[in-house]
């Protein structure tokens, strides 16, 4: 907890309000992680992930130093132009999408989708004539506290058929994604999914599809109670593995910070209502707060 925010939540309380369950971000933590993002990684373009706190300070905070924007929905998309992000530095990098968000999407200036499937590259085909489309791969997400391993993205042979297809229907196939699952401790995570991101680069190659990014998604952890690596180390590791795997001829690269940019800039404080037991015998105690599992606290879950 920062200092900011103790005197926030400090000022708070004398005031004599009614207290609730309050949220507060310190702003000034967010823009000291997009710095050390970019430093670490200066030659990747960052796109924060706007699932992982959408709110309108954020989002202007991070536009005008220059981030780009990940995001998951026509709301997000919507949030990221009101906060002042130009259409080309979003991305709609759900792959599944209704067609209609795809033409609303597509409609206010977006022109970068994600797919991971014929079916959605068809979708995109018909709402989107012309857009430039990258291909989600599956990995097992080793290390990460979620793995997120099986929901989105597909077999690496199948990317090249699918990226191969969109050429086809005259969309601009421009690269490979993919996600080492969320809260990723493993600063090597990244080796091994950027050799199967080159690996469909020579098997596109061979097809007359010339790929030029690699979206290398998110997963860099933030701290909660335990230590977690620097993000220069990630940096570090994730540099070896773009030279190791691409040579000479590393593309152009993407990361997608989510939970990294925000998880350690905010506290929600909460009142216990409640503490007792279910028994005289009962040596576990029941500690309800004002808060609920599914009013802020899902990550609590099974801790």
């Amino acid at each position: 907890m920062t200092e900011r925010i103790r005197e926030f939540l400090r000022n708070r309380r004398n005031e004599g309000q009614d207290v609730e369950p309050c949220l507060v971000v310190d702003l000034e933590v967010v823009r000291d992680n997009y710095q050390s993002f970019a430093k670490a990684l200066p030659d990747s373009r960052v796109f924060y992930a706007v699932k992982a706190n959408p709110a309108p300070e954020v989002l202007s905070l991070l536009a005008s130093l220059g981030s780009c924007f990940d995001t998951a929905t026509v709301a997000e998309i919507e949030m990221a132009l009101a906060a002042g992000a130009t259409a080309e530095r979003i991305s709609f990098g759900n792959t599944i999408k209704k067609e209609r968000d795809i033409a609303r999407a597509f409609a206010l200036g977006i022109r970068l989708f994600a797919v991971d499937c014929a079916a959605e590259v068809e979708k995109v085909a018909r709402a989107a004539p012309g857009a430039k489309v990258f291909c989600r791969i599956l990995y097992d997400c080793a290390g990460a506290e979620w793995p997120l391993s099986r929901k989105f993205g597909c077999d690496p042979e199948m990317a090249v058929e699918v990226l191969d297809l969109a050429k086809r229907l005259g969309l601009e196939p421009c690269g490979i994604s993919f996600h080492v699952g969320s809260q990723q401790r493993k600063v090597k995570a990244w080796d091994r999914a950027l050799a199967m991101a080159s690996q469909v680069f020579r098997d596109c190659a061979e097809r007359g599809i010339n790929l030029s990014m690699v979206n290398m998604g998110g997963g860099f952890p933030t701290k909660y109670l335990k230590d977690v690596p620097p993000v220069v180390q990630y940096g570090r590791s994730i540099f070896r593995a773009l030279r190791k795997h691409f040579g000479n001829q590393i593309p152009e690269t993407i990361i997608e910070p989510g939970r990294g940019m925000v998880g350690n800039a905010g506290i929600i404080e909460s009142e216990v209502v409640l503490i007792s037991r279910k028994s005289d015998e009962d040596e576990v105690r029941w500690v309800y707060l004002d808060i609920g599992k599914f009013g802020g606290l899902a990550e609590t879950m099974d801790e």
